[in-house]
């Protein structure tokens, strides 16, 4: 167990950034949304803590969704005007204030997925539509450190789980390890546009995150560890197909009226 650990999440880390690097920003954001990090830390600590603990995280990783939301308008905001580590200090303290707020509410699980769409319907509307025709610039030499830090997270997590209990491991688990790690790489490298344009691509991936997690929030009361992320990831590939097909077909249209 240890060594999946070790090796899950920093090789989903090295993929997304890799693609990133050959693909550009906005592929890297959508599929950081993806439930890569926050889904195999739920589903270590359903084998860990059982299933009704981990039904209980499922349902926080969902709101938490929100709050993440939250850091995402802060650091594209903050990044504009400010540095980047004191674009990453309000923005993790943003994300800090709005964590304790959020574990003081008790969701159940449609109420959770219902208030987590529409933070991500409202998203896009808020952050700052500047762009820039400046030179993108790519670099990973930092690759090994955010590998280390998706193994850090899930260790701590998974080892924490029965000390924060059900709600604060699911906000945990979506603390926006990745999201924070890109955004601190492309604001150094490639400046605040690309940024945002990352943060626009996660917001599409993390209409499945929030899938994957409702449907495991709903189905492991019920069913094996094994049984409800089969049926979650198919859920959630199923939700992000259509995600991208509204996103196509709106695109055709505005191109048909140009």
């Amino acid at each position: 167990m240890l060594i999946l650990k070790l090796t899950i999440v920093p090789f989903f880390i090295c993929l997304i950034s890799l693609a990133g690097r050959k693909w550009g920003s906005g592929l890297a954001g959508l599929l950081a949304g993806f439930p890569v990090v926050a889904g195999p830390i739920v589903i270590f600590i359903a084998l860990e803590q059982g299933t009704d603990f981990a039904s209980i995280s499922a349902i926080s990783a969902t709101s938490a969704v929100i709050i993440l939301m939250l850091f995402t308008i802060s650091y594209s905001w903050a990044s504009i005007k400010f540095n980047c580590p004191l674009s990453l200090f309000l923005s993790v303290v943003a994300w800090l204030i709005s964590a304790y707020f959020l574990s003081t509410f008790s969701l159940n699980p449609m109420a959770a997925y219902a208030y987590a769409g529409l933070s991500l319907f409202i998203t896009p509307f808020v952050l700052p539509n500047k762009k820039s025709n400046a030179p993108i610039e790519t670099r990973l030499h930092d690759l090994p450190w955010r590998m280390l830090l998706g193994a850090f997270l899930t260790i701590s997590v998974t080892t924490l789980a029965s000390h924060l209990g059900g709600v604060w491991s699911g906000i945990f688990a979506v603390f926006p390890v990745i999201s924070l790690v890109l955004a601190v790489f492309i604001h150094l490298s490639q400046g605040h546009y690309q940024v945002v344009k990352m943060f626009r691509g996660m917001i599409r991936g993390l209409y499945s995150f929030i899938t994957f997690f409702f449907m495991l929030a709903i189905l492991w009361p019920q069913e094996s560890v094994i049984k409800a992320c089969t049926i979650a990831v198919i859920a959630s590939i199923s939700v992000q197909g259509v995600v991208q097909w509204l996103i196509r077909t709106k695109f055709i249209k505005s191109l048909a009226k140009n």
